[in-house]
């Protein structure tokens, strides 16, 4: 017997419910061999859909898609969901280019309702979803499924507050895995659930409020002192009157993992006529034992063995987190008033060894991108030197609190940004190419870029010493280790040269600087004089630097791993501008455009910031000026 026996039944949406209820474990089963296996070679979110394996399974069993709608939160436990709508030989290809995505993606299957890759949205977007259903008179079941760390995320409440004054049907589901919301109290908690989910509670609630509604002077009095009391009663003993205390009917808790009790919990909440939350508990990791063990180290997998569960091809270099990591855990022990900020990513950001050496001055606010900022500037307003690290796409989600609650105060908060530039296999919602633009445009705001290990210790050096806003912004993998002899002081406003010669100088912004040795060098090789500077601000720009460059170059190539718009290459070109010279500015950057998942190389290539077609670039323009 093959080991995906009922797994191939699997071909199209909706095809699990030609598989009998007797047989729902053993697919379980089956589809969790099946995603260990897949994202052991390919890498990708595990932990998470292991967690989520029946819980799917239990929507799918329950819904009609794609009439119906599942909205996921994030969209890191959307791998069953694939499978189930008939992509699972899609999973070769996972997060390669050209290949399905880890994400939700509406131009995937009709059964992706809307694209994910951020926390905290499915609320909202569910709820403008029901709208949309109702304006159009439809009858469809609509989900959000949302994770507990989700819903530490503020846009989560404002979508909660809104949905409590729904009057037509909308079904959230509360993806629980013990991390951030309370735990089943006990046995009275499940004797009360299953009171509340029965038929007779329900329609005596509905009842009893409309009969006493608006029908005497004391009608509504008595509805009130009704909900007093059981508000009081149920605190004590069921975990989610917060949600009931908002307006939105409470179900559960309910194990995420037992498929019958999640879509007998399911077909109830279809019955009732508002907002409705589903409180499911499943465990992270669910199956395969170093998951369950180490569920951080499964959020985001590497290719791995499956036995041990260590990564296939273990790093032997360190990469610019571990530098970042490294410098923290120093400049703690040098000075008491630095703390760490983070949201929910002390691992990712390399703060965990600073949280174990300095737990007083380590904190991690959860998915609050926006709080964390207006908090660090609450600290640096109370006199210490807060370091937010956060990554680049989700600090964008900040850019309102960076410039009103840190940069209009001028506040000394240093923004260490991970992930700037193309991440690759989490694709748009994840590629850090727009903090440079978004920043730039803030008064006060300054941008650092380092172009190895070395000059990323450095600027964080510098950054504490300027005592105003500044972000620092460094890429995912290895760190860089050439021109290790190139270590001149870090000044305000200022570039490093790094090789001086003339017609053509590079001018190239953080990890660019590795691309623009290899352009250099074939250039150098076809028989081009090229200059190479390391741009290291981009807020502000070394004007000094660009001036020069045009007296003895005919060409400035600014190179930066950040869309152009917006960019460090129009800032040069603008400034450029106003030198009335003959000096001709190319600017090299991603184009204005999302840029899907795949591998990072690769992806340089598919937008032309690699060394190949920059240097094809160069000559061409260079041909095209002597022509004139």
């Amino acid at each position: 017997m093959r080991d995906t026996m009922f797994l191939e039944k699997i071909e199209k949406t909706n095809d699990i419910k030609e598989i009998g209820a007797e047989n729902h474990a053993a697919l379980a089963e089956e589809i969790r061999q099946f995603l260990i296996r897949s994202i052991s070679v390919t890498g990708g979110h595990l932990g998470s859909n292991l967690g989520a394996v029946e819980l799917t399974m239990a929507l799918h069993l329950s819904l009609n898609l794609p009439e119906d709608k599942i909205i996921w939160d994030v969209g890191h436990q959307s791998y069953t969901h694939k499978i189930l709508t008939g992509r699972r030989d899609g999973f070769v290809n996972l997060r390669k280019y050209g290949g399905i995505s880890g994400f939700p993606k509406r131009k995937e299957s009709d059964c992706d309702c809307f694209d994910t890759g951020h926390s905290s949205t499915s609320i909202s977007a569910g709820l403008g979803m029901v709208k949309a259903r109702d304006l159009a008179g439809g009858k469809n079941t609509i989900i959000s499924v949302i994770g507990d760390g989700s819903l530490t995320g503020g846009m989560a409440y404002e979508a909660l507050n809104n949905a409590s004054r729904l009057e037509t049907n909308f079904i959230i589901i509360l993806n629980d895995n013990n991390i951030s919301i309370s735990e089943n109290v006990g046995g009275d908690s499940k004797n009360l659930n299953n009171i509340r989910t029965a038929d007779m509670y329900l329609d005596l609630k509905e009842g009893i409020y409309n009969s006493l509604h608006g029908k005497s002077k004391y009608g509504d009095k008595v509805v009130s002192q009704i909900q007093r009391a059981k508000s009081s009663f149920k605190q004590l003993v069921v975990p989610g009157m917060f949600f009931e205390d908002m307006g939105i009917t409470y179900l559960g808790p309910v194990d995420g993992h037992n498929i019958t009790a999640m879509m007998r919990m399911i077909k109830e909440a279809r019955k009732i006529k508002g907002a409705v939350l589903i409180h499911a508990i499943t465990q992270k990791g669910r199956g395969y034992g170093p998951a369950e063990r180490h569920p951080a180290r499964f959020h985001g997998a590497e290719p791995f063995d499956i036995e041990t569960g260590i990564p296939s091809t273990p790093r032997t270099k360190a990469n610019y987190t571990d530098i970042f990591s490294t410098v923290m855990c120093k400049l703690g022990q040098r000075d008491e008033k630095v703390v760490a900020i983070t949201a929910a990513m002390p691992d990712g950001t390399g703060l965990k060894r600073f949280r174990n050496m300095y737990p007083d001055r380590f904190f991690d606010v959860g998915i609050a991108e926006e709080h964390a900022v207006t908090f660090a500037a609450g600290l640096a307003a109370g006199g210490l030197k807060p370091i937010v690290a956060i990554y680049s796409s989700f600090l964008q989600r900040a850019y309102d609190q960076i410039l009103h609650d840190v940069c209009i105060q001028n506040l000394p908060v240093i923004f260490a940004i991970d992930r700037a530039g193309l991440v690759g296999s989490d694709g748009e919602t994840h590629q850090g190419i727009f903090d440079l633009s978004y920043l730039s445009s803030i008064p006060n705001m300054h941008i650092m870029a380092p172009k190895n290990k070395w000059e990323l210790s450095d600027m964080i050096k510098f950054a504490l010493s300027l005592s105003a806003p500044v972000a620092i912004r460094y890429p995912r993998g290895t760190a860089f280790d050439g021109l290790k002899d190139n270590r001149e002081e870090i000044l305000f406003g200022k570039s490093e040269s790094i090789y001086e010669e003339e017609d053509i100088v590079l001018m190239a912004v953080g990890s660019m600087v590795k691309v623009a040795l290899d352009v250099r060098r074939q250039l150098k090789e076809t028989g081009y004089a090229c200059s190479l500077v390391n741009a290291r601000f981009v807020k502000p720009i070394d004007e000094e630097a660009v001036r020069e460059a045009c007296l003895t170059h005919k060409l400035i190539v600014t190179m930066e791993e950040n869309v152009a718009s917006g960019g460090y290459g129009e800032k040069v070109r603008a400034y450029v501008d106003t030198l009335r010279t003959q000096t001709k500015v190319m600017c090299v950057a991603v184009p204005d455009e999302y840029v899907e998942h795949g591998n990072v190389e690769l992806l340089k290539q598919e937008v032309g910031i690699d060394a190949d077609s920059i240097v094809r670039k160069i000559i061409t323009e260079y041909i095209g000026l002597a022509g004139k």
